[in-house]
């Protein structure tokens, strides 16, 4: 679940972040009215994505005139892929340091990381290629937490304008809201040190863990939309795992390992996936559905059929594959590679209703699948 700035900014000062005041506006004229309670004030696009100062959808405003008007520019704008509903309006903050703070679930230590950088208000990514060593990065023991002696730490030797501990509280308070709300990414770019010596964040990145939903009830409804396109949408409407990815293989599997798995080899052997889509035990009663969905995109060129069975019934899964190709009738070649529970009863009913020989080796399959693309696209 991502979340856009003006929600997530009030969870900072619930754990006592100093954040600036704002409002939320949804056009020009309560830009302005905004703008007239708060002064000089920066229009911020609201879309849980970044860059949006290099989008156009960040402007600073000096009244509530020039509000209404980046309000109007802003509005309806797209910026990666969001159009934007909403803008904050938001008082300016006299700036003296930007810094970079987030804490981060990192895959390769298993456990919560901090960033911390005095490179910020810039593109992370960016500023890491310039400077590899200006991030620097402190592993978080879970049991034990984020100490004030760690985040001190991470500020050592670096001029903070004399406001470290203040910027090591505030990161400590990051690591609480962090543990908080089950989030996976929680971002402050900038964390700024005024001109008044104050630590503000001005801005605020939040991702959280799609299954603590039921846990984080509070939040969890003010979730950003997720961007899907109309078949991810069709998918999610009947309760299918799909996901479009842009080749040209389709991919139908039951679970979503061997999915993934599938999706790798194709990778492996020259192809490029075009979707990810895992039936499980539901393939019976789900596959016309799913084949329906994967066969409405035009960039498919050939179908890997992978299933293996334990607890489910690999002829079951094959026959409602086989119910499913007949009744649509694709013009696609399709390949199958079958194993598990019931596969001597599937690999005979996909022979005798389609007239496909099942493929024993996936590799073989896939290899397949890959170059039968390439023969079409010819």
């Amino acid at each position: 679940m991502n979340f856009e700035e003006y929600v997530a900014k009030p969870l900072l000062a619930g754990v006592g972040i100093t954040v600036p005041r704002s409002r939320l506006a949804e056009d020009p004229a309560e830009a302005a009215k905004a703008a007239a309670e708060i002064g000089a004030c920066v229009v911020k696009a609201q879309v849980p994505t970044g860059k949006r100062g290099k989008a156009g959808g960040i402007k600073l405003a000096a009244n509530p005139d020039e509000a209404r008007g980046h309000a109007e520019a802003i509005l309806g704008m797209e910026i990666d892929g969001h159009r934007v509903m909403k803008v904050t309006i938001e008082e300016q903050v006299p700036i003296a340091l930007e810094l970079y703070a987030s804490i981060v679930s990192d895959p390769q230590s298993r456990s919560p990381m901090l960033l911390f950088s005095a490179m910020g208000g810039m593109d992370v990514e960016e500023a890491a290629e310039t400077n590899p060593d200006a991030m620097r990065r402190r592993v978080i023991d879970i049991t034990e937490g984020l100490s004030e002696e760690d985040a001190a730490a991470a500020c050592a030797g670096l001029d903070l304008g004399g406001q470290e501990a203040d910027v090591a509280s505030t990161l400590v308070r990051l690591y609480a809201a962090y543990r908080m709300f089950d989030a996976e990414l929680l971002e402050i770019n900038p964390l700024v040190i005024t001109r008044d010596g104050r630590v503000v964040a001005l801005d605020c990145k939040l991702t959280v863990d799609d299954s603590s939903a039921p846990r984080q009830g509070e939040i969890a409804g003010r979730a950003s939309a997720e961007k899907m396109s109309a078949l991810e949408a069709e998918a999610r409407a009947a309760d299918l795992k799909y996901i479009e990815l842009g080749g040209d293989v389709g991919i139908l599997a039951n679970g979503a390992g061997l999915t993934m798995t599938t999706m790798d080899a194709v990778n492996h052997y020259g192809g490029k996936a075009a979707n990810f889509l895992e039936v499980g035990g539901e393939a019976y009663t789900k596959a016309h559905t799913a084949l329906a969905i994967l066969l409405k995109n035009p960039e498919i060129k050939s179908l890997l059929v992978n299933f293996c069975g334990a607890f489910a019934r690999t002829d079951v899964m094959a026959l409602g594959v086989v119910e499913a190709w007949k009744d649509l009738k694709p013009d696609i070649p399709v390949f199958f590679t079958i194993h598990g529970t019931g596969e001597e009863e599937a690999i005979a009913l996909v022979k005798r209703e389609l007239g496909i020989e099942p493929f024993d080796r996936m590799d073989d399959a896939v290899r397949a699948a890959v170059a039968a693309t390439g023969a079409r696209a010819a």
